[in-house]
């Protein structure tokens, strides 16, 4: 998350030109106990790890930004994506004597407590390869089966990991489709102009640079989106404090029940929670709290309840966005309001202004600016004049 504080009311700067401080509990340097090591010991230290603390933070520091710069009666606008996104509508809930709005970008907020359907996520994520190309759609939606039956052949494994240039022999089939499956994700959640990841992956498949069969295409989009690489699958990583922080928080609190239907181009598999449960206590030895974001968030009947007592959020989305299944994508009153496109993707309006930005684009920021600037004005503050 962001913040924005506007020192002089005749000017709000561009979305990607703020002043703006970055601090999300845990992430970064925000690291609490010494080091990383003991703060993510176990659950333990990681129990100050959520999300209702990291917002007290940024009201704790704040008040102290503004008390140290002199800045008292400076108006505060919050902004973030993502995590961040939901992060900033929750401050603006939470703290409206500190944040006077908020700017939530690509949050899913409603994608808790089965608000939004399960299968929403990756149901997106197959529509953008359909919009993409019908051929690639198919593909990728055969290549499981087909996966399948050559991992289940004596030498199976073998083959796979040398049709895919595995970094390390295959042990299971279930690494290349996990690769695959996060490979397609990613490319829908991040397919953002001007190279637009979908139609790279599915150009290399559509291609058949690397041979008409069903996985020599497949692997043609894997070249593709990555580039030419000695090797592609299951290379050695470190844990990064995004993966191991992320994995806590979804156990903890921010648990997302994304499953896959019989309309995805990925096999159906339904979300289960037991074995999510079970998963969870093995890795932390905490069990989910699968209603706590809706219980101290909320998020059920949102349009009644935010109509209510809320203000001066702004909800924006790309629909080309996966999570955007769980975004609000329509005003809910005229302060708390929903800015979308049709092309966008996750995070975008956010992102730092390039010449190559569509038209699209820059009307969307513009958008937001528009709104924030009407927040901002001292007659919005302050009530009219005597």
């Amino acid at each position: 998350m962001k913040i924005l504080m506007q020192l002089d009311f005749s000017l709000i700067p561009p979305l990607n030109s703020i002043l703006s401080w970055y601090m999300l509990r845990y992430y970064g340097k925000s690291i609490p106990f010494g080091s990383r090591e003991e703060a993510l010991k176990n659950a333990s230290t990681l129990g100050y790890f959520n999300s209702a603390q990291a917002i007290a933070d940024y009201a704790a520091i704040i008040i102290h930004i503004k008390k140290t710069l002199q800045a008292k009666d400076s108006p505060v606008i919050v902004i973030g994506g993502s995590y961040g996104g939901m992060l900033a509508s929750w401050f603006r809930l939470k703290y409206p004597h500190i944040a006077l709005g908020a700017l939530a970008s690509s949050a899913p907020v409603l994608y808790f407590d089965d608000i939004t359907p399960q299968y929403g996520y990756y149901a997106l994520v197959s529509k953008d390869f359909r919009g993409a190309s019908e051929t690639c759609y198919q593909t990728i939606r055969e290549s499981w089966e087909e996966i399948d039956e050559v991992a289940s052949k004596p030498d199976g494994l073998s083959i796979l990991s040398k049709k895919f240039k595995t970094c390390n022999p295959l042990t299971d089939a279930s690494e290349l489709k996990n690769h695959l499956d996060s490979m397609y994700a990613n490319a829908a959640q991040y397919n953002k102009p001007p190279t637009y990841p979908v139609n790279k992956v599915c150009g290399g498949i559509d291609g058949g640079g690397f041979g008409d069969d069903l996985l020599g295409r497949v692997f043609g989009g894997l070249v593709a989106y990555k580039g030419n690489r000695s090797c592609y699958v299951n290379e050695p990583t470190n844990q990064s404090e995004t993966s191991v922080g992320w994995r806590w928080q979804t156990c903890s609190e921010m648990v997302m029940p994304i499953g896959y239907g019989n309309d995805s181009m990925f096999p159906p598999d339904p979300f289960d929670l037991k074995a999510y449960i079970e998963d969870c206590k093995s890795l932390f030895d905490v069990t989910p709290r699968f209603h706590w974001v809706t219980a101290y968030y909320g998020g059920h009947s949102i349009r009644l309840i935010l109509q209510r007592f809320a203000s001066n959020i702004i909800f924006s989305n790309g629909l080309r966005d996966p999570y955007s299944s769980g975004g609000v994508l329509e005003d809910i009153s005229d302060t708390v309001v929903a800015v979308k496109t049709v092309n966008g993707s996750h995070c975008l309006d956010i992102l730092f202004a390039k010449e190559t930005d569509p038209e699209w684009l820059v009307a969307q920021r513009k958008t937001e600016i528009k709104i924030i600037k009407e927040w901002i004005r001292p007659s919005h503050i302050n009530g009219p004049s005597n």
